[in-house]
């Protein structure tokens, strides 16, 4: 993964993992994720592999009981330590297997998503201000960000911001 993906705030990781910001905050706060994964100071901050993990917990919580996510979780790092070994990442025992390989490929298609919508945002003083906008035009990433989170169709904020493409208001929403 990129390394500026290495370290991720507490909304990126909710974006990669899938889940809200509330429960990235409740890995920590409970003490569920382990502590290496993630720093506190001066912010909150997780490592990558992190939210694969925290995608794993929340997407088994109707099938397995905290213990047995918390035991898997354990498990797991025991073999897998690396971003490409998480992807073929098997964790079993004579009653139970956990494969990661989908859930990885969910949770890295979602950070490589989130690592093009940083890519796509640039903040220069000598352009508005300094305000982020979409690389190669003036136009702030936030505002079409909100435009397409309040339900505006994309269409018609393309005909607002003619020099943007879909794909660019869609990473908009991800990066804001």
């Amino acid at each position: 993964m990129d390394a500026r993906m290495e370290h991720l705030t507490t909304t990126e990781a909710a974006v990669a993992a899938g889940v809200s910001v509330l429960q990235i905050n409740r890995m920590i706060d409970e003490s569920i994720l382990p502590e290496d994964l993630y720093d506190t100071s001066p912010i909150r901050t997780f490592r990558t592999d992190a939210c694969l993990l925290i995608a794993f917990y929340f997407k088994t919580a109707n099938w397995l009981t905290a213990n047995a996510r918390l035991e898997t979780i354990r498990n797991a790092r025991t073999r897998c330590s690396s971003w490409d070994e998480w992807r073929d990442c098997t964790v079993g025992d004579r009653n139970l297997t956990i494969r990661f390989s989908d859930l990885w490929k969910e949770v890295d298609g979602r950070l490589r998503r989130l690592s093009e919508a940083r890519q796509l945002v640039v903040e220069d003083p000598e352009i508005l201000s300094g305000t982020p906008v979409i690389r190669g035009t003036r136009v702030p990433v936030h505002d079409v960000a909100a435009q397409a989170d309040s339900g505006i169709p994309t269409e018609r904020i393309l005909k607002s911001y003619p020099s943007l493409n879909a794909s660019q208001v869609e990473l908009a929403s991800i990066y804001a």
